[in-house]
């Protein structure tokens, strides 16, 4: 059985439609819904059971394998950059995935994990990812740092041989609705541009960037989850590796392909960055590829453009925000 942890949410909820794609349903999805509306991530798509985030901790920590485990997708974790419960995040990010890794390993079943672009902190010493260059790192929150600490322990650990960590620039697309705050700027842009005709982006701090000219990677779900795809089924493929385009491009350059996605001529508004944010603020990614193109992944890139248009378009205008298998 190939088990997704977030199963429910932004990515593990994208890789079940993805597994359903390929004519995998023997999945199990492991997740804590509680009173959040993720569970619309899972309507539609073909799934086996679903099975709550401590009950599955509790098998795994005994040892048991009841799902004749094949693979695990590890999206599970607290995905905010904001959060600031310090214990919550070693416990939910860092220590739960060490013991899913370890089930894993037990099991012969292949690990496929979601590290963070947000390791690399401010990107001083550039985002390459090779093994050697991860002890420098120094991510700049609490979430970042969760996910650097079990990649530097796979490493210690001489496993990173036999396991996929994933470093996600900025991804967007469907299922990510639930995020709230966190969700992409395009999901946000689209909503607020319907409500006021514009779009408000921060205003730059660093005098190299211009208002709106800060540069991110932005990666679309879709393409995100092909990869993992070929990653699963490539088995000698393993490390860590950057998941992003290789091209930055700037938050105007992102406004403006919502505008265009919505037939509307762009409007933009620069706004005060908060004064909480401003310190451990990125004002550049670019993921390098080159090793997992080197490894053979032939996964063509999506355009901000085309992918914007797509998700705009097609979901978002469509008052669907999530992926289906009907």
């Amino acid at each position: 059985m190939h088990i997704v942890t977030g199963g429910a949410g932004f990515i593990g909820s994208a890789m079940v439609w993805q597994l359903n794609q390929m004519g995998i349903t023997d999945i199990l999805v492991v997740d804590n819904l509680s009173t959040s509306e993720k569970w619309n991530n899972l309507v539609g798509l073909k799934y086996e059971d679903y099975l709550h985030r401590d009950q599955f901790l509790k098998f795994i920590l005994e040892g048991e394998d009841p799902f004749d485990t094949e693979s695990v997708i590890h999206m599970g974790a607290c995905s905010s950059t904001t959060e600031l419960d310090a214990d919550f995040l070693m416990e939910n990010n860092y220590r739960y995935t060490q013991h899913v890794c370890r089930h894993c390993l037990m099991h012969d079943a292949r690990f496929i994990n979601a590290s963070s672009a947000a390791t690399y902190g401010n990107g001083e010493f550039g985002f390459d990812d090779d093994h050697d260059g991860i002890d420098r790192l120094r991510p700049l929150n609490m979430y970042g740092y969760s996910k650097q600490l079990f990649d530097l322990w796979a490493k210690s650990g001489s496993i990173l041989d036999k396991i996929v960590s994933l470093k996600f620039f900025n991804v967007y697309g469907p299922n990510e609705f639930h995020k709230d705050d966190m969700r992409s700027v395009i999901c946000k842009a689209y909503k607020q541009i319907n409500e006021t005709g514009k779009l408000k982006l921060f205003k730059s701090y660093h005098p190299d960037y211009s208002h709106g000219g800060q540069k991110r990677d932005f990666v679309y779900i879709k393409d995100v989850v092909r990869i993992m795809a070929w990653l699963l089924e490539n088995k000698d493929v393993n490390g860590i590796f950057n998941i992003g385009t290789s091209t930055p491009r700037t938050w105007n350059d992102l406004g403006n392909s919502v505008f265009a996605a919505m037939g509307i001529k762009p409007n933009i508004e620069y706004i005060a960055m908060p004064e909480s944010i401003r310190e451990k603020y990125q004002y550049f990614t670019e993921a390098n590829m080159q090793k997992l193109n080197d490894a053979g992944c032939d996964v063509a890139m999506t355009s901000l453009e085309d992918g914007a248009a797509d998700y705009v378009q097609n979901y978002l205008a469509k008052d669907n925000s999530y992926l289906t298998s009907r």
